[in-house]
């Protein structure tokens, strides 16, 4: 493999590639004909469903001649971060041939990956992991949760009255992707769904027996949905969003007028919200585990564009990054007279030291500086933890798609 090497190059893979790029994603996160059968494709769809993802993404790999032998898919995608709207890379497709591990070849990959999106002016980067470890490595670190629930019907919040009521419609009806396009625009972290984006929100789902609960409120708008279906006496949530309180409830009132035909409502929560003190009986089944990464792209341009809560003190970030040699070195903070973020490698102001992955999910706000510092993951006095504290906003991300 040593001499193997010089032979193989990285150079883009487009749409004649089409059937390898597909193989290989096939091979490396084995996904098998009844699976694929399972999410509602007949033979050979699944294969051209992908065909926009070479189309719209920039997908590089590593050839042996002819045969691609590892490869990276990047999105272009945006996402809302703090109520400013970022372009993010969202980085998926990630996978080599076994005879071809262990020889670097996806850690130059990434890099190559990491400078095309600094060339997109993706200031950031998303990703779903299929090992923590790994991407940590590479600069990514964990930025959102995914809550599972298990709620009898003996549980389900008793009927409230409302002003609205909801909708049973088609899950690509207008008003689910208008719903979700406010929702998105006000929730922290939360993709802004394009066409692909969609497409890969139900690629693994049978879109056919899912159902969209409309609530609408007295104005006839559109406020909330819950995405459903119903099997074996369960009503399976796959994402309930609202925009106000009254939302909430409305939806809720319609899944409990499902009590008749069913015995637990399970569902899924994208952010740290504790549905069991909305219930009256709060003693539900629970599970939280690590869902998406981020990683900031290029630090100096985040920062430029990054809301800052408020006007705060001038610091400095000494930073440390494994792939993107762009990132490392010092990063000074400070606001003109303006009120507007400026960056300078000058060391002005607290000190700061941290390396990317701490310093993306503090901006994320997935984790507080305080904590951070508590375990060690970044090292700063007093006076600037709680400058970091006042700046960065509280929200926490909101992230419900896959890719």
């Amino acid at each position: 493999m040593v001499d193997q090497r010089s032979n193989l190059e990285i150079r883009p893979v487009t749409i004649e590639h089409l059937e390898q790029f597909n193989d290989l994603l096939r091979y490396v996160f084995q996904v098998t004909d009844q699976e694929v059968s399972d999410s509602g494709y007949e033979e050979g769809e699944l294969e051209r469903a992908k065909r926009p993802v070479l189309e719209k993404s920039d997908v590089i790999g590593w050839f042996n001649g002819d045969e691609l032998i590892s490869q990276l898919a990047i999105y272009h995608c945006r996402v809302n971060i703090h109520g400013q709207v970022f372009n993010m890379g969202g980085l998926t497709g990630v996978g080599t041939y076994p005879e071809y591990a262990g020889h670097g070849l996806m850690h130059d990959l990434v890099k190559v990956g990491l400078n095309k999106m600094r060339e997109n002016k993706q200031w950031i980067s998303y990703l779903y992991p299929y090992s923590i470890p790994f991407y940590r490595k590479k600069g990514w670190e964990i930025m959102s949760d995914h809550l599972t629930y298990d709620i009898r019907d003996s549980q389900l919040p008793k009927q409230r009255p409302v002003n609205g009521h909801v909708e049973r419609l088609d899950i690509d009806d207008e008003d689910v992707i208008k719903t979700y396009q406010r929702f998105a625009l006000k929730n922290h972290g939360a993709m802004i769904r394009n066409e692909l984006n969609w497409d890969e929100y139900w690629r693994w789902e049978n879109e056919e027996e899912r159902i969209a609960g409309v609530y609408y409120d007295e104005n006839e708008q559109p406020t909330g949905y819950v995405l459903y279906w119903i099997a074996n006496e369960v009503f399976h949530i796959k994402e309930m969003i609202y925009l106000n309180q009254e939302a909430r409830i409305g939806l809720w009132n319609f899944i409990g007028a499902h009590y008749s035909m069913i015995e637990h409502v399970k569902g899924n929560q994208y952010q740290d919200e504790p549905i069991s003190f909305l219930l009256e009986d709060g003693d539900i089944d629970q599970t939280i585990k690590p869902y998406f990464m981020a990683r900031i792209v290029d630090v100096r341009e985040f920062l430029l564009a990054y809301p800052f809560e408020t006007d705060g003190q001038a610091f400095h970030i000494e930073l440390t990054d494994p792939l993107a040699e762009w990132n490392n070195g010092t990063f000074g903070v400070y606001w003109d007279e303006q009120g507007k973020v400026q960056v300078t490698s000058r060391p002005v102001g607290e000190r700061i030291q941290c390396d990317i992955q701490t310093l993306t999910t503090m901006l994320m706000s997935y984790r507080r500086p305080s904590y951070l510092a508590k375990i060690e993951r970044l090292q700063a006095n007093r006076q600037a933890l709680k400058n970091l504290e006042n700046i960065i906003p509280m929200d926490q991300p909101y992230f419900s798609d896959y890719f």
